[in-house]
């Protein structure tokens, strides 16, 4: 009984140790909010403020030592999350995670975003203050990196540390322009419609009315494999970085507001993740101010403010990628047809490493339009060489300039200055001052092909007809100062007629603009916390039309109890998206039952692409006011032409069985919130188990839809569960009657440190539709209880 004792008292005294050890351990790698840091290079005392909810006030003498901090402090609380962004586009992430990635760093590395970098850094005046204040944000990265805490992560994997350069700051520029893009995922499945199904089912698809539209019976069911848009889901999904999405913003001048001053507002539409896409920051100098949301790797804020002036973005959804059939020449595999004659591919090698494994050691193929995708995605079926010819890789890329330049604006029109250098991606790029200016800019290289060219399609590189023609001047640019009705919006919808044309592109459906239009027709006296509900709101205007259109083709008389409850409930349905709501549940689940049975029969398994992208919603909004359409029939059934009313009817009784097989027989309990859920995810913690509950935040009920402001987006899938995968990556308002009070909310926190105070301390906040304040008084800002003071290093 003595022995077991003293081996008790051992084990008791080892556990005792291990949980010192770790707890010293886990508090070696949390921030440093307070106290003195020596750092390089600085020429005076920096000061940094934490206010409550981690956003670091740095107050310096002169820029340069004013980004050193920035660098430090981002660093601090994000270098995981540099770590992982640099990676994407230059082909490293199976270096950490291994060969899982490997088709993902295939991919990006032969995008040729690696080698636009190097020729734009090989331009860049090495003596401008962009150059010279990024080298500064550079050299605090990377002091942390040296001098600091190690994250935990890169315990984990195995991650040696490296110096961030310049090179890494431009391949995450690359990495954002890529996101950015539709193209890829719609271009190859709609050419293959075409090719497959004919121009019937295309031109419905693409938009094209017919008055007089035969429908003629197809003998056959042809196999649409769309495997290019599939491999390209497949390669995003892997990603452990959150790519961009959407994303509103609204600028309403004085004459709308109460207080007679100019309203900003802007919630860009990001995949989620943890931890946050935006890192805050406010830099003060004697000479310089701004508040800002920047990106992991990159100094100069794509959002921010100060007393002066406003701007962010939504994305433009132009389309700057383009897809080209090669011809080969049947003699020599490594010459493509021009209509001067066969040209050589010019060939690169390129070398991945894997973890656990051998290096990897392949070949691009780069034709004058860009990189052969058919050696770049496995399982591309097509044998037909495809080139992807990308505005961002074709021109020169300013990115760093326009990001300074809008950052340090001193006038509307300096900072138009700065938006008319980009080239790609494509933004809407919004402002708002204290001079009662209002402004909207679409942001992006816009150019011309002839006129009859459908760039919807994968175009003809042999031929020489499809290629462009000239580049529209800044000017031609759709964009907006101080209109006549008061305000600028973006909802990355359709813009107006650019140099006497639509601008080809991926808009996204009318549903968000439409009802921020509605809103702000409405009222003439704004104020910030109107904006705030206004920013906040989940009523669809387009979804009640969806329905009435689909309750017209129901047949009424073969409806169950619980169908004709379902209906009504559908019926009287306003379009808002809360938590106790059950037509959102019926409608989601009427949406999916009725695309599969209008689409699924020609598609295939290309359907799964197809509801991957905006074109969806396009779609089906036009396809319920169709009495006519070649897609009502259903290609599998013999002798017989299905009619609208029959595919409607059928939908609307499956989504009802399948509701009640999962949600049980009262209706009344079929609730928004026990369907939609939203959860942030860590790269680690998407391995589940005891990470997921250590790095993931969530999972948490949610309000919003797809289809309204507060955009919650998801898939429609078989499941019947809404998991919120994307949304507003943070909600901004800057109220230029009182800016010192402008307010903002992140969906988790500032810090991508798990063992920081600010991991998730804004999650509930952001869910609950609640902001923080965006501090720039002074006073106030050094009161802040954690002051970390940067000495210049000896």
């Amino acid at each position: 009984m003595t022995v077991f004792k003293k081996l008790l008292k051992v084990i008791l005294v080892l556990l005792i140790l291990l949980f010192i050890g770790i707890w010293l351990f886990t508090n070696s790698l949390k921030p440093v909010y307070n106290g003195e840091v020596a750092l390089a290079n600085i020429s005076e005392k920096v000061t940094v403020y934490y206010d409550e909810v981690g956003v670091p006030h740095i107050n310096a003498e002169n820029e340069k030592d004013a980004y050193k901090a920035l660098g430090y402090v981002h660093a601090q609380d994000r270098l995981w999350q540099m770590e992982l962004i640099r990676r994407i586009a230059a082909g490293r992430l199976s270096e950490i995670f291994g060969k899982e990635l490997l088709r993902v760093d295939t991919f990006f590395s032969g995008l040729g975003i690696e080698e636009a970098t190097k020729k734009t850094i090989e331009r860049l005046d090495k003596n401008s203050q962009s150059y010279q204040l990024t080298q500064s944000y550079l050299d605090g990265i990377n002091q942390f990196m040296q001098e600091g805490a190690t994250p935990l992560e890169f315990y984990m994997v195995g991650v040696d540390k490296e110096k961030y350069t310049l090179s890494d700051i431009y391949n995450v520029y690359g990495y954002m322009a890529f996101s950015f893009a539709v193209a890829h995922k719609t271009d190859p499945l709609l050419t293959e419609v075409k090719e497959k199904l004919g121009d019937a089912y295309f031109d419905e698809l693409n938009g094209a009315t017919f008055d007089n539209l035969t429908v003629i019976k197809n003998e056959k069911n042809p196999e649409l494999k769309a495997s290019f848009a599939k491999a390209i889901n497949t390669l995003l999904e892997k990603l452990p970085v959150s790519p961009f999405i959407g994303s509103n913003s609204w600028v309403i001048g004085p004459e709308k507001t109460k207080n007679g001053k100019v309203i900003f507002a802007n919630d860009p539409h990001i995949g989620f993740s943890q931890p946050s896409v935006w890192y805050q920051s406010h830099i003060k100098t004697p000479s310089y101010e701004m508040y800002g949301f920047n990106l992991a790797l990159t100094p100069f804020p794509l959002l921010g403010h100060n007393k002066d002036y406003a701007y962010g973005l939504t994305m433009f959804e132009n389309d700057d990628v383009d897809f080209y059939y090669e011809q080969n020449n049947p003699d020599n595999a490594l010459e493509y047809k021009t209509p001067l004659g066969y040209e050589k591919y010019k060939l690169i090698n390129k070398t991945i490493k894997v973890k656990g494994e051998k290096d990897t050691t392949y070949q691009v193929k780069v034709s004058k339009h860009g990189p052969i995708m058919n050696g770049l995605i496995e399982f591309l079926d097509d044998t037909r060489p495809i080139a992807m010819q990308w505005v961002y890789t074709k021109l020169n890329n300013e990115l760093l300039d326009v990001s300074y330049e809008m950052s340090h604006a001193n006038s509307l029109s300096d900072f138009k200055k700065g938006a008319s250098k980009l080239h790609a991606p494509g933004l809407n790029i919004m402002y708002g001052d204290a001079k009662n200016n209002i402004a909207w800019f679409a942001s992006g290289k816009l150019y011309k092909y002839r006129d009859s060219l459908n760039t919807k399609l994968i175009l003809d590189g042999a031929s020489g007809e499809d290629e462009i023609l000239s580049y529209l001047d800044f000017e031609e640019n759709p964009q907006a100062i101080n209109p006549k009705n008061n305000y600028v919006y973006s909802a990355n919808n359709q813009p107006d007629s650019i140099a006497g044309m639509l601008y080809p592109g991926y808009y996204l459906p009318e549903n968000r603009a439409r009802r921020i239009e509605n809103l702000l027709d409405a009222k003439n006296d704004f104020t910030k916390e109107d904006v705030a509900k206004m920013i906040y709101d989940v009523t669809s205007v387009t979804a009640p039309e969806v329905i009435g259109h689909l309750i017209k083709s129901i047949d009424k008389f073969k409806l169950s109890p619980s169908e004709k409850k379902a209906l009504q409930i559908l019926k009287a349905w306003n379009g808002v998206f809360e938590k106790e709501q059950v037509a959102p549940v019926v409608y989601n689940r009427l949406w999916y039952e009725f695309v599969q049975n209008t689409f699924k029969d020609e598609m295939g398994d290309a359907l799964e692409q197809f509801v991957s992208t905006p074109l969806e919603e396009k779609v089906v909004a036009s396809q319920v006011k169709k009495k006519v359409s070649v897609w009502w029939d259903d290609i599998t059934t013999k002798d017989k032409i299905e009619t609208k009313e029959e595919i409607v009817t059928k939908s609307f009784k499956k989504a009802i069985l399948f509701l009640q097989n999962q949600l049980g027989e009262n209706v009344d309990d079929w609730r928004w919130e026990r369907v939609a859920s939203v959860e942030y995810e860590h790269a680690i913690g998407k391995a589940g188990g005891l990470l997921r509950k250590l790095f993931n935040v969530g999972p948490f009920k949610t309000i919003g839809g797809d289809q309204v402001i507060n955009n919650q987006i998801y898939k429609i899938d078989s499941t019947g569960y809404y998991k919120v995968s994307a949304g507003p990556s943070t909600r901004r308002i800057i109220d230029f009657s009182d800016v010192e009070n402008s307010m903002a909310i992140l969906p988790t926190g500032q810090s991508g440190n798990v063992f920081s105070s600010y991991y998730k301390n804004q999650a509930q906040k952001y869910l609950d539709g609640k902001f923080v304040k965006m501090k720039l008084n002074q006073q106030e800002i050094q009161k802040s209880e954690n002051v970390l003071i940067f000495i210049p290093k000896k």
